[in-house]
């Protein structure tokens, strides 16, 4: 997991019914940017990583280090679907069973972006019901690719949802483990989505 120079970032583009671009470090499974345009999210990948070692770092967590900051696209692909229930990318490092200590982190970090979402929602006193919907849909999805059978009837209330759906998660990936096919999409996705969500309940004015 050593930062090398250049460094590779991976581009989605049709997210939010085509208003939003996504941009994700390669090196950094869960490392995003979410954008109004390309632009935009390719170049503040340097300062997204910055933050994201750092919280990782301040949080008790290995994180490479990465000489300088450049930063640029190798691999794009759009979403698929439909803007309720939309197919997200697959990109060619996704393929790429992670080792097993880097699973091993994978699932540490996956763990602290449920924690800052959990944080942010309590803070917030309120959820975003149409956001908490995409990350269950992902979540109990991303589960059954794992081979893990979707959970029994679903609490009524959004938020016990979204924690019924990570823990399944969870559970699907430590039993499927780091050889399991799209497990580094899986935590790429579980991951950026968690702390978007949460970073958009910090910003919400109160």
């Amino acid at each position: 997991m050593a930062g090398t120079m250049p460094h590779a970032i991976f581009v989605e583009t049709g997210l939010d019914a085509g208003s939003t671009v996504a941009a994700y470090a390669a090196e950094l499974p869960g490392c995003a940017v979410f954008a109004s345009s390309d632009a935009e999210a390719v170049g503040a990948m340097p300062r997204r990583v910055a933050g994201f070692t750092a919280w990782l770092r301040s949080s008790g967590e290995a994180a490479p280090t990465f000489i300088g900051d450049n930063w640029y696209e190798v691999e794009r692909g759009a979403v698929r679907g439909t803007p309720k229930v939309p197919e997200r990318v697959t990109f060619s490092l996704d393929e790429l069973p992670p080792s097993a200590a880097e699973f091993g982190s994978y699932l540490g970090w996956l763990e602290l972006a449920r924690e800052e979402l959990a944080a942010a929602l309590d803070a917030a006193g309120g959820a975003p019901t149409k956001a908490l919907a995409g990350i269950v849909r992902q979540d109990l999805a991303s589960a059954v690719l794992l081979g893990s059978a979707a959970p029994g009837a679903a609490p009524s209330d959004p938020i016990d949802r979204l924690y019924v759906a990570r823990d399944h998660l969870t559970e699907a990936l430590e039993r499927a483990g780091p050889t399991a096919d799209g497990v580094r999409r899986i935590v790429r996705l579980a991951i950026a989505d968690d702390l978007r969500v949460a970073e958009r309940l910090r910003e919400s004015p109160r």
